[in-house]
Order: C-alpha cells, then sequence, then structure tokens
C-alpha cells in the first residue's frame, strides 16, 4: 500500500527535481483512514503559471487532477473523473487550452503520470 508521506516524498522530489518548477508548496494533506487519504501541491513554474498536483488514494484507487494555473485561470488539465466515455482512454483525458477534451497517456500512477506531465509542460507554451 502507498502511505501518504510516500506519495507526498514522491511528488515533492518529483516536481523540486525539475528544471521547470522554482518553488513546491504543500496545500493540502488529509489522512481519512489507513486506506484513504487525499494531498495537493502546487509548484510555481519557472516560465509562470503553476501547476496543481491533486490526488485522492481510496484503497488503490486514485482519483488525480494535474491543472496548470495562470494568474489563477485553469489553461489545461490531465484528470480521471469519469464524466468523458467518448474518450478512448476514459476515464483518463486530457482538457486542452483549446477547451477540447481528448484522450491521455496517464494511467492514475503517479510514478508514470508526474514525469508524462512535465515532459509535455516542458513544450507547452501557453
Amino acid at each position: 500500500m502507498t502511505t501518504p508521506a510516500d506519495t507526498l516524498n514522491l511528488v515533492i522530489t518529483t516536481l523540486q527535481g525539475s528544471p521547470l518548477c522554482k518553488a513546491v508548496h504543500v496545500l493540502e494533506t488529509q489522512q481519512f483512514s489507513a486506506q484513504q487519504f487525499a494531498l495537493k501541491v502546487r509548484a510555481e513554474l519557472t516560465r509562470g503559471g503553476v501547476l496543481q498536483v491533486r490526488l485522492y488514494y481510496n484503497d488503490r484507487h486514485i482519483d488525480y487532477a494535474y491543472q496548470v494555473f495562470r494568474a489563477d485561470q485553469p489553461l489545461l488539465r490531465w484528470d480521471n473523473k469519469e464524466h468523458f466515455s467518448n474518450v478512448a482512454t476514459h476515464p483518463h483525458h486530457f482538457h486542452a487550452p483549446t477547451g477540447l477534451v481528448g484522450d491521455s497517456t496517464l494511467n492514475g500512477d503517479p510514478v508514470h503520470d508526474l514525469p508524462l506531465v512535465l515532459e509535455y509542460l516542458t513544450t507547452f507554451s501557453g
């Protein structure tokens, strides 16, 4: 089982290790039971804006949202809420800066997902 401390450490060290991030702030950590917790972390981006990581674990199920904001306006987001059943990678999907919702390469595991998000942001100019 993944612990809140292990997950938080993974997120913080991954963000701090990226040249895209200049400051990392833990906004929320909550443990509801031995198998249920949530966390929210924000990283200031060197090109401006903020990357927010929200993870909610519930007995091996992970809800996630990786979202980029600029001036408190959302620009793009990856998440796995189940409201876009027409997307081939359902429930995983990507909200593009244009407003379109499409496929996502994320799978819900932050070890896999966070590096992909950061890789995308190296080419994002929004």
